[in-house]
C-alpha cells in the first residue's frame, strides 16, 4: 500500500491534514501525482507546480513543501507539505 500524508501549515501550526492511500499497480510517480491531485481536491486547492527544488527534496527525503511560489493563485497558508509515509 502507498500512503501520502498532506499537511497545511500556518505560522508553524498544523491547520489541516489528510492521508491518501493508493493501492493501484501504477508507478511511484503516478501514485504521487494522483495522491497530490486528491489532496488538492479535498483541500479545495489548485495543484501546485513542481519546481526543481521540490523534485530534488522529494527524491532525497520522500517529502517536500509547496509554498506561495508553487501556486498560481494566492494561498491563505504558509505551505502545503506532502510526505510519503508508506510504500
Amino acid at each position: 500500500m502507498f500512503r501520502i500524508w498532506g499537511k497545511i501549515f500556518t505560522d508553524n501550526h498544523l491547520m489541516r491534514d489528510e492521508v491518501v492511500e493508493d493501492e493501484t499497480d501504477d508507478t511511484r510517480t503516478h501514485k504521487v501525482m494522483h495522491s497530490l491531485t486528491k489532496l488538492c481536491r479535498d483541500f479545495n486547492l489548485a495543484e501546485p507546480i513542481w519546481l526543481n527544488a521540490n523534485i530534488s527534496e522529494f527524491q532525497k527525503r520522500a517529502k517536500t513543501r509547496f509554498r506561495q511560489e508553487n501556486f498560481v493563485e494566492e494561498i491563505d497558508f504558509d505551505y502545503l507539505e506532502i510526505h510519503v509515509i508508506e510504500e
